[in-house]
């Protein structure tokens, strides 16, 4: 008798009309492919992270996930677009430090609030860049570095590729805690600032891995230290900036998973769950430790904690070097 009853409220709901109760959704999810949607063009670092975890969760979840590049504005305008997507678990987003904690502080009006406009679902990965230097430059630590910038204040410049962005950041937060006067000169795209540099028109930068470690190798630039908060399993003579010389430095770049604002908790739970399992499968791992990423998997709750963290402390930057958006 009871089960019949159970049979006929499943059929009632079903044939009426009536939507199914969250868990009871859950239990089919997903049940059709899913969009990763990330901010940038393809070939950057958020593209080749989401490639990455995308394709493991495609395997885990029985899914297509399909990536959906839409670059624009720092990451801007995806960011608004996602806000405003159904919040069914089927349409995600790639976010980042430059979208998610710089932006809010940075523009004057901004569409969206990180805080307020997104179901936070789990950290992704953690990226260092590498202070580099051009090998002319009289400095073969961070110690000296600093010494050379503040007895030659000015006149020390460094290359980012463009304004705003993590590299810039590194910089601007370096100068402010060692109190030197190094001067930003920004590029539109991580190879001229590079290019730039082992030409000698610049001394330094704080650059990516994947990009700084070739020309390392070859002798065209010298490594100083790495700006992450522990030293990294890929280059572990390289020491922190922090143990360098600048206590209680650390500039990570990061990339995280979001979706709409008011998705189910338990969708959440399941996506939790799964991008964690992705992200630490062996291979998975092997693979974004080559490219110099760290997945450092979360809760919701801690991934909301650490975006309102980055907000507050880019914003002491942002006001303190009084750096616009272009």
């Amino acid at each position: 008798m009871k089960s019949e009853l159970n049979r006929r409220q499943t059929l009632a709901l079903t044939l009426g009309g009536l939507s199914l109760p969250s868990w009871a959704q859950s239990t089919r999810y997903p049940n059709k492919p899913i969009r990763l949607i990330v901010p940038t063009p393809p070939g950057g670092g958020a593209d080749a992270f989401a490639r990455v975890v995308g394709q493991r969760m495609s395997e885990i979840l029985g899914q297509p996930v399909v990536i959906e590049n839409r670059p624009g504005v720092a990451g801007n305008l995806a960011a608004e677009q996602v806000m405003r997507m159904p919040p069914d678990g089927y349409s995600l987003f790639v976010g980042a430090i430059a979208t998610l904690a710089i932006s809010p502080v940075l523009y004057e009006s901004l569409a969206f609030n990180p805080m307020k406009d997104f179901t936070h679902i789990t950290q992704g990965v953690v990226l260092s860049n590498l202070l580099v230097a051009h090998p002319s430059v009289p400095a073969n630590s961070v110690k000296e570095l600093i010494a050379l910038a503040k007895a030659k204040p000015g006149t020390i410049n460094f290359s980012s590729s463009g304004n705003a962005t993590a590299g810039h950041l590194a910089g601007e937060l370096f100068g402010a805690m060692t109190d030197t006067n190094i001067v930003h000169v920004p590029y539109k795209g991580g190879g001229p600032a590079l290019a730039d540099l082992v030409a000698g028109h610049v001394q330094i930068s704080f650059a990516s891995p994947p990009s700084a470690l070739p020309l390392v190798k070859a002798g065209k630039l010298k490594v100083l230290g790495v700006t992450t908060d522990k030293r990294q399993l890929s280059m572990p003579d390289v020491p922190t900036i922090d143990e360098a010389g600048v206590p209680g430095y650390f500039a990570n770049n990061w990339y995280c998973f979001v979706g709409p604002a008011g998705m189910p908790k338990d969708i959440v739970a399941v996506l939790n769950r799964e991008f964690r399992n992705a992200m630490l499968d062996p291979k998975v791992m092997s693979t974004l430790s080559g490219q110099g990423m760290v997945p450092e998997p979360s809760s919701p709750e801690q991934l909301t904690k650490f975006i309102s963290q980055e907000i507050d402390k880019w914003g002491k930057i942002v006001r303190a070097r009084n750096i616009k958006p272009d």
